[in-house]
This record gives C-alpha cells, sequence and structure tokens, in this order.
C-alpha cells in the first residue's frame, strides 16, 4: 500500500488577495482525500494559524504551521529598488514549540522592520531563529531558483547549500513543483541535481492558491482585485495555468513518475513535525481601566 501524500504548500484567505482556500474547506478536502496532514504556509503572514490550528483538530487532520516568508537578500535595511530584487520566496514550517516561537518572532521583525512592499526577514535574522523549522527550496519566486533560471547552476548550488547550513540537521529539503510551467520543468532538472550532490531529500508540493481546478477563474479575479487590474488586460499579474489547487495523492503521484520518494517523502516531514497549541486561544491581558469605564 502506498504511503500517503501530505500537502505542504498551501495558500489560505489570509494570503491576503492571492489564497482562496478557506481554511474550513482546505482542511476538510484533506480529510476526504485520506490526508492525514495539511499545513499553513501564507505569504509572509501567520495570521491564519490558530484558526487552522483548531480546525485541524476538530477534523482529527495533523495540523502543520508554517508561512512562505519574503527574504531581503541584501539584508533589512536596505529598501530602495524594485520589489522583485528586494525579496525571494521561503517556505517554513514549525517541527516543535522553539519553531513555532521562532515563526512567531520572524513574523514579527518581517512586519516591524523588515516591510518594504512585502514583511520581509533576511540571512542573518533567520541565523538566529532557525532552531525547530524545516524549510525547502521553496519555488519559482525564492533565491535557489532564481539562480537556476538565471543558468547559474553553481550559485544555486551554494544558495542550497547556506540553507542547508542555516537550519537543522536533515531539515532542508529540495521542493519539486510542477503546474505545467516550462520554467518549472527547466529548474526541476537543477534541483534534482542540486539534492543529489547536496545530500538533500526531494519533495512534492502544488503551492494550492484555491480549492478545485474549477476555482482557478475566481481566484483570477481576486488577484484583479489585489493588483488593481482588468481580467483584459493581457500585461497584468496572472497565473498561467489552472494547476494551482488542492490536488489528490494519485494526481501528485502522476506529476513525478520518476521520483516516487517526493511524494513519500511528504509524510517523513509531516511526521518531524509535532506541535502541541492546547485548545484555546492565549486569554487577552485585563487593560487597567479607569473606574466606570470598560
Amino acid at each position: 500500500m502506498s504511503k500517503p501524500f501530505v500537502h505542504l504548500h498551501n495558500h489560505t484567505e489570509y494570503s491576503l488577495l492571492d489564497g482562496a482556500n478557506r481554511i474550513p474547506d482546505i482542511v476538510r478536502t484533506a480529510k476526504e482525500q485520506g490526508m492525514p496532514a495539511m499545513a499553513i504556509t501564507d505569504h509572509g503572514v501567520m495570521f491564519g494559524a490558530m484558526e487552522f490550528y483548531f480546525e485541524c483538530v476538530k477534523q482529527d487532520v495533523k495540523p502543520i504551521i508554517g508561512m512562505e516568508a519574503y527574504v531581503a537578500p541584501n539584508g533589512l535595511a536596505k529598501k530602495d529598488g524594485s520589489e522583485k530584487s528586494n525579496s525571494f520566496h521561503l517556505l517554513m514550517l514549525a517541527k516543535n514549540e522553539e519553531g513555532y516561537r521562532n515563526l512567531c518572532k520572524l513574523h514579527s521583525v518581517a512586519a516591524l522592520e523588515g516591510f518594504y512592499y512585502k514583511p520581509r526577514i533576511d540571512h542573518d535574522i533567520l541565523r538566529e531563529h532557525a532552531k525547530g523549522i524545516i524549510s525547502s527550496s521553496t519555488c519559482l519566486g525564492s533565491e535557489v531558483n532564481q539562480f537556476l533560471l538565471a543558468g547559474d547552476y553553481e550559485a544555486a548550488q551554494r544558495c542550497a547549500g547556506m540553507y542547508k547550513e542555516i537550519f537543522d540537521e536533515d531539515s532542508y529539503f529540495i521542493e519539486l513543483q510542477d503546474h505545467g510551467l516550462p520554467e518549472q520543468r527547466e529548474v526541476n532538472e537543477g534541483l534534482i541535481r542540486i539534492a543529489r550532490e547536496l545530500n538533500l531529500p526531494l519533495v512534492a508540493t502544488n503551492d494550492a492558491h484555491y480549492l478545485c481546478k474549477s476555482d482557478s477563474e475566481p481566484h483570477d479575479v481576486l488577484l484583479c482585485i489585489g493588483t488593481g487590474s482588468l481580467i483584459a488586460d493581457e500585461k497584468r499579474l496572472k497565473f498561467q495555468t489552472d494547476e494551482f489547487y488542492v490536488k489528490s495523492r494519485e494526481e501528485m503521484a502522476r506529476l513525478f513518475p520518476d521520483h516516487p520518494e517526493a511524494i513519500e517523502n511528504t509524510m517523513q516531514f509531516a511526521d518531524m513535525c509535532d506541535l502541541e497549541l492546547g485548545n484555546q486561544r492565549a486569554l487577552m491581558p485585563n487593560p487597567d481601566l479607569p473606574e466606570g469605564s470598560d
């Protein structure tokens, strides 16, 4: 019997005007598809973490808390130039309470100190708060993949090696994606080579921004709202395929027939995550108000 598949790269409605997955719906889909766990990895924020955690507990699905951070390659102090050159994507998942607290710290620093177009962290702050976190080479928007797209394999390998050293042992993996984009098939060759040369495990994800294939058009409208664009504008931000949904294990396995370990390893990484956040949200403090005030 084949091992279950776990989605480790998912965007909910808390990836504002980009993710279209409602938390109860995405957790229910995981349950219906026999997936024992599910991750939340919203763009730059963790606002949905507790809602997601409690919904997973309610539906008997193991919650994996994470985020897809924005990394400033030249440090948080640099706040000039284009958005594209100032932030790259980095997927991070909490293995335990220490990892969760470190993610919370990174999230706070990103919003309060690193914000420039997006909430950003940098390599230095990441090194200080990497314990208890699993990470990956992430999507086309990551440093590793951007080096590969630029044809600089050596820089991509060095970058992957740097992240391997930053995170705990056996806690950095090479992420394969295939949404029907030629760029992904191009970089996957380099990623598999990096995984082999640096002895890094492969894992397959699908970067789910919406629940099912038929949701691609409503999601496209959502992107238009977020970017202030019209659907008729051919130069606007647009997903080039309708493959960014919560796929079944069978659909994922068909994408990577030559690397079944990338499918099986999703369960391995889910097993590495063991986070307990209690059964209720933290109590809000009682403010010291003057007599007669509420």
